[in-house]
């Protein structure tokens, strides 16, 4: 198992990726995305209940429910580095582990 470095994947004091300030029990499989942070709202207000708002420099995640449905939405800025930053943070998400900084089935 290669451990990823702590340079290489920052976890922030509350156990949480740095940039997007999400567990990985905080985001759906099911994402949309947006590039403005204002417009996360914009959509999550038609989910039926919210279960988490993280806001952390211009990402800006919401992860609720529309009947039994869980979906999130994140914002992803502006310009190509940012939206590299959300979906490797994404990625890291579901496939490290965060305790033993891993990827996971390694």
């Amino acid at each position: 198992m290669n451990r990823i470095a702590e340079s290489e994947l920052i976890i922030n004091s509350r156990g949480a990726i740095y940039h997007l300030d999400l567990k990985p029990d905080e985001i759906s499989s099911d994402i949309i995305t947006v590039g403005d942070p204002d417009r996360v709202g914009e959509v999550s207000k038609y989910f039926d209940r919210i279960e988490v708002e993280r806001s952390h420099r211009e990402f800006v995640t919401h992860t609720g429910y529309i009947g039994a449905k869980r979906i999130s939405v994140v914002s992803t800025g502006i310009g190509t580095d940012n939206i590299d930053i959300v979906f490797n943070e994404l990625d890291a998400l579901f496939n490290i582990d965060f305790n033993t900084r891993t990827v996971k089935g390694e």
